[in-house]
């Protein structure tokens, strides 16, 4: 086994060197222009896009007015049969409903977060064209294994947070993520993977249900 990636890995190495042999030496990756002029499409229609999209992938979608975020939150938990759920300690008080059991995250081991039903968290972006949720541990969002332990996952997207593509989500994330160096994480859909026989299997690598409310100004 050992033998097989170390000839492959030779060989793609060879195909590099090969490619880069006419290259001149003073040459410099900056050097060369590449174009990033990336164009938003369809800016109008972004939030229906990405709440057609989310949808597709089998995840719950609620729509909310700022004022409305609670009931939403209640309504969806109550869908789920999730009565208690695990959020970041900076989530806003006003998106939990009073009926709900909440255990602030505070260093929880991941043997009790296992015992937790749910999550409740916000969000960096959502990717319209892809129906992404994009999670980098910043403000709202807790840490990773918050989203990736618990069987239920509901997302607070906010309206402004909803950009159209992957290059407009990169650039508004790169600043921040050059200086503060966290991981980032895209989420399309409920956790889900097939086999060679395309059994599918849900929750091997994250929650098996996901539920998005959309905040809408």
């Amino acid at each position: 086994m050992g033998l097989a990636v170390s000839t492959a890995r030779d060989e793609i190495l060879a195909r590099i060197r090969r490619a880069l042999a006419d290259v001149p030496a003073e040459e410099e990756p900056d050097g060369v222009p590449v174009s990033r002029d990336y164009e938003e499409r369809d800016p109008a229609g972004t939030v229906e896009r990405f709440l057609e999209r989310v949808a597709d992938y089998g995840a719950g979608v609620r729509i909310a007015a700022p004022g409305e975020v609670a009931a939403a939150v209640g309504e969806a938990c109550r869908a789920q049969d999730v009565r208690r759920v695990a959020v970041p300690t900076d989530l806003p008080a006003a998106w939990l409903p009073p009926e709900l059991e909440t255990l602030p995250d505070e260093g929880i081991d991941v043997q009790e977060l296992d015992r937790v039903p749910g999550a409740v968290t916000g969000c960096a972006l959502a990717i319209a064209e892809t129906g992404t949720l994009v999670l980098d541990c910043g403000p709202r969002q807790g840490r990773r294994a918050l989203t990736l332990v618990p069987d239920f996952h509901l997302c607070v997207v906010e309206e402004a947070q909803v950009v159209d593509g992957v290059p407009a989500a990169i650039r508004r994330l790169a600043a921040d993520l050059r200086e503060a160096r966290r991981p980032v994480t895209f989420v399309s859909g409920p956790s889900a993977t097939s086999d060679i026989e395309l059994s599918r299997v849900e929750g091997v690598h994250g929650p098996r249900r996901l539920e998005v409310v959309l905040v809408r100004a």
